[in-house]
């Protein structure tokens, strides 16, 4: 099934019920501060894992390189 731009129904649009005045996002306010933290809590936790992970390749590496 195909559809055109004129048989759009309106599915899958995303609407914002409050108006613009009240929707007001300013940049740095505690969200985004909170969104920051999130985000640079996440890529240590990766980070930690990336290295914990790569020790114990080496590790791994290191047994069957001396057996």
């Amino acid at each position: 099934m195909t559809t055109s731009g004129t048989e759009n129904d309106g599915q899958g649009m995303i609407v914002n019920p409050r108006p613009t005045a009240d929707n007001q996002d300013w940049d740095g306010d505690d969200a985004d501060r909170a969104d920051r933290l999130r985000f640079e809590e996440e890529q240590a936790m990766i980070r930690e894992q990336s290295e914990a992970h790569a020790a114990a390749k080496a590790a791994e590496e290191k047994k069957r390189g001396s057996e």
